[in-house]
């Protein structure tokens, strides 16, 4: 029985030989459509008409939510390049299609090429150099350290990703994940903070950058088009010292497509590359009704919630040290373990005080958070009103307002857990204005203080 094949090269002057290999091939191949776009590839795709499609780079509008799409609906997806054309087959890896073929292919690669995709179609990535020479071989690549030479230590490619998520009510998911990573840069910790709320993030308003513009939106739009590298995504940040990195989120929630679950796998797998720790802020939302609600694969409002708790490496959940925000974190714990049943993650309760919950705080919230959801040793965080309002009013961190705060020491603590830093090197770095020296909050030389 013969393979269905969708084509989509259609205005390529070697259309006709490739389709006429593919009649030609060893195996057998059955061209069943000739598709003349994108739209009409996706239609033929959905149908269920073909078990492979072979199409070429420049294909209009061809980016890696398209690529992801048409993965979904369970064809195999094989590139073809013009003959000699490096960037392109580097463009295709990126956007996840892992078999390329040049256009002057004989029958027996492409059929090659399309019995690989079928049997795996997700290996790592195909190194373009097998294919063609590369005039571009004896230059060495960009490093982290020639883009941004102050940031610090740790072993390039293997940076740890932290997500912090807590469920609804406004635990301090924020105020927490902006703190860990100044904490972390403070320990001197090359770190990168992103946001990644769906629903709206306000870590730029947190730090008191003015200029809004959504860095992490920005480099997913490049992963989505295969041209995120390591200088691209540095262009989408926005340093605030040495050892510290943003990409701002969207700050308009019917905005959140722009944050495609996609894209953002190939930009934590870009940071990883940039920053020894990257902390990124979470929207409250774990549910999947997409999924539900069509048969089609439906954009994912909390897609990028879902695909960043499964890549991290480690998840913070935050709850608040009251009973209804004690009750919303047993809660929430539970569809955690629903959604990823192998992943322990690190319990942390904030605004611990004695007014919500009366008695002893610390022993009562232990205790009710070990009968009713297993958690042995979460994390306290002291609640300082003073300091936090300070901190929010200033945009700026706990540890440049409020260097001795009960709450900042917490978290401190918890920074240097999380990044593995002894307790021998828990020191601060000196203040005094240096901290902005490298890239002032607002590019175009305000203050970039919020009002207060």
């Amino acid at each position: 029985m013969s393979v269905p094949v969708l084509t989509a090269v259609t205005g390529a002057r070697w259309e006709t030989d490739l389709v006429s290999a593919l009649e030609h091939s060893p195996i057998p191949l059955s061209v069943v459509r000739r598709c003349v776009d994108l739209p009409d590839l996706l239609a033929a795709a959905h149908s269920g008409q073909a078990r492979a499609v072979v199409l070429s780079a420049d294909l209009r509008r061809l980016d890696r939510d398209a690529v992801t799409r048409l993965k979904a609906t369970g064809v195999a997806v094989i590139g073809v390049v013009t003959p000699g054309d490096l960037p392109a087959t580097e463009r295709l890896n990126h956007l996840g299609v892992h078999q390329v073929v040049p256009a002057d292919a004989s029958p027996e690669m492409l059929a090659a090429a399309v019995e690989t995709a079928l049997e795996d179609p997700e290996p790592g990535l195909a190194d373009p150099r097998q294919m063609f020479a590369d005039p571009l071989a004896d230059i060495p690549p960009m490093t982290a350290r020639d883009a941004f030479p102050g940031l610090g230590g740790g072993d390039v490619g293997t940076g740890k990703l932290i997500a912090v998520w807590g469920p609804t009510g406004a635990p301090g998911r924020t105020t927490l994940a902006v703190n860990l990573a100044t904490e972390l840069a403070e320990l001197h910790v090359g770190t990168l903070l992103a946001d990644a709320d769906v629903y709206g993030g306000v870590v730029a308003q947190a730090l008191g950058l003015l200029e809004e513009a959504p860095g992490l939106a920005a480099a997913c739009r490049s992963a989505n088009n295969g041209v995120l590298d390591q200088v691209a995504l540095t262009r989408h940040t926005r340093q605030l010292s040495p050892d510290l990195l943003v990409l701002t989120g969207i700050v308009r929630p019917d905005r959140w497509t722009e944050l495609r679950a996609s894209a953002l796998e190939i930009v934590w797998t870009a940071v990883r590359t940039l920053a020894p720790v990257t902390v990124v802020d979470l929207g409250f939302c774990l549910e999947a009704d997409e999924e539900i609600t069509f048969d089609t694969a439906a954009p994912r409002r909390n897609g990028a919630t879902l695909v960043t708790l499964e890549q991290a490496d480690t998840i913070v959940a935050v709850g608040s040290a009251d009973p209804i925000g004690l009750q919303r974190l047993v809660r929430g714990l539970a569809q955690l373990h629903d959604t990823l049943p192998d992943v322990t993650p690190v319990v942390v309760v904030n605004g611990v005080r004695r007014a919500p919950v009366g008695g002893s705080p610390e022993k009562q919230i232990r205790t009710a958070l070990l009968r009713h959801a297993g958690v042995e040793n979460p994390v306290l965080i002291p609640y300082d009103r003073a300091a936090l309002d300070s901190s929010l009013a200033q945009g700026r961190a706990l540890a440049e307002v409020a260097p001795n705060s009960l709450t900042r020491k917490a978290i401190r603590d918890l920074a240097a857990q999380l990044g593995g830093v002894p307790a021998v090197a828990q020191r601060e770095r000196p203040r005094g204005g240096a901290r902005r020296a490298t890239n002032a909050r607002n590019t175009h030389g305000e203050d970039g203080r919020a009002a207060s």
